[in-house]
């Protein structure tokens, strides 16, 4: 009990000096106009708000977006090994990876992936 309390105050001091020592050394001043102006994302803010939108950056971010939900749907599968049965699991991640494998081809073969 003693041992654990003596873990977390240290942790927690150790977790205080950095904290502080991050806020005295950052370069950072409060009087920046880039942080007093309303967009910190480079666009002037007194200016039009119809700026014209890459379509092609938005097609490659879905795409992103899509392959990325995918990885995520794909990782627990790898816990899953143990408790099922190894042929099913090979079968199912097999199937799963070849769907976004197609998935990939398709967006390829359309010239989504195409910056140009």
């Amino acid at each position: 009990m003693l041992t654990m309390l003596i873990i977390s105050i240290t942790t927690l001091f150790i977790a205080l000096v950095v904290m502080l020592l991050s806020t005295f050394l950052a370069k950072k001043t409060i009087m920046d106009r880039e942080k007093n102006s309303p967009y910190e994302c480079g666009f002037d803010p007194k200016g039009s708000a119809r700026l014209p939108f890459s379509l092609r950056f938005f097609l490659i971010a879905v795409i992103f977006l899509i392959f990325d939900v995918e990885i995520t749907l794909l990782l627990p599968i790898a816990s899953t090994l143990t408790s099922t049965n190894i042929f099913s699991w090979f079968y199912t991640s097999l199937l799963f990876l070849l769907i976004l494998l197609l998935g990939l081809y398709y967006e390829w073969h359309q010239g989504a992936l195409n910056w140009s």
